[in-house]
């Protein structure tokens, strides 16, 4: 796998629905992105969880907006008249995150919007992988385009483990009992197909493909004395013991279906 590295020339705007501000901004190839920023709130492992989660939606045929790192220099922002912009890009200079920007993209509504079981199953499947807690139905972080299409983004809220980085082998055990809050559960009426076919899939796909993307600098930690190498051999390790005992978390989201349409 390959992903793009560009600059960012020109922030445009902030966008404070984000609880990261996110903001919108142009990149040296002349295309604007939704930019997340490693010096916010949630800092490089939102970024680490954002590359992780969309390049394995990609891989398993969801659609992402392409994913892209984006450089920005010392001197950025300088000009930016609201401090807290300001403050924000300093803390940022270096590799940050974009998505392309879907222009004319609108939310979708699990209630309102139309999407097939099978569809519903492999965008659960994939969150109960990844351990996504934020696709709820008040907050779905998917995006309708291009004749209805279902888009999805924002997977900075994947990969929960990595925030207390203990005991990985337990969190790859998991459950993950959040599943039940997913917006797409109720018409995932699929899901044991899809874990056979998602594993099937991944079956032969080295992880380290993925892994590997995972600039250095967002690496460098306070408080863990381990090598860039070495932390993503834990995401590594985390994601393929994961894969390896799908049937916990599959059947899981079957239950926590079940026990909703009750």
């Amino acid at each position: 796998m390959d992903i793009r590295h560009q600059t960012v020339t020109r922030y445009i705007v902030p966008l404070r629905e984000g609880g990261s501000l996110p903001a919108l901004a142009e990149a040296d190839d002349g295309f604007k992105y939704v930019v997340k920023f490693s010096g916010a709130g949630h800092g490089k492992k939102a970024l680490i969880a954002e590359l992780i989660g969309g390049l394995f939606a990609s891989v398993l045929g969801l659609k992402v907006p392409e994913l892209v790192l984006l450089s920005l220099g010392q001197e950025f922002g300088i000009t930016e008249a609201d401090e807290e912009v300001q403050d924000l890009l300093r803390a940022s200079s270096g590799i940050n995150i974009g998505l392309h920007y879907l222009d004319g993209a609108f939310t979708m509504d699990p209630y309102i919007n139309p999407v097939d079981a099978e569809l519903a199953s492999k965008i659960v499947w994939l969150d109960a992988f990844l351990t996504n807690v934020d696709r709820t139905a008040r907050n779905t972080n998917m995006l309708l385009w291009h004749n209805s299409e279902i888009w999805l983004i924002d997977h900075g809220a994947s990969l929960y483990f990595h925030h207390s980085w203990s005991d990985v082998e337990k969190a790859a055990l998991s459950p993950f009992q959040y599943i039940s809050q997913h917006a797409l559960l109720h018409k995932a009426s699929m899901l044991d197909e899809i874990d056979n076919q998602f594993r099937s899939k991944l079956a032969n796909f080295d992880f380290h493909q993925i892994t590997d993307l995972i600039p250095d600098e967002w690496l460098i930690w306070d408080g863990i004395e381990m090598s860039p190498a070495e932390i993503r051999e834990v995401y590594y390790r985390f994601l393929t013991l994961r894969l390896r005992n799908s049937k916990i978390f599959t059947k899981e989201a079957i239950d926590a279906r079940r026990k909703s349409l009750i």
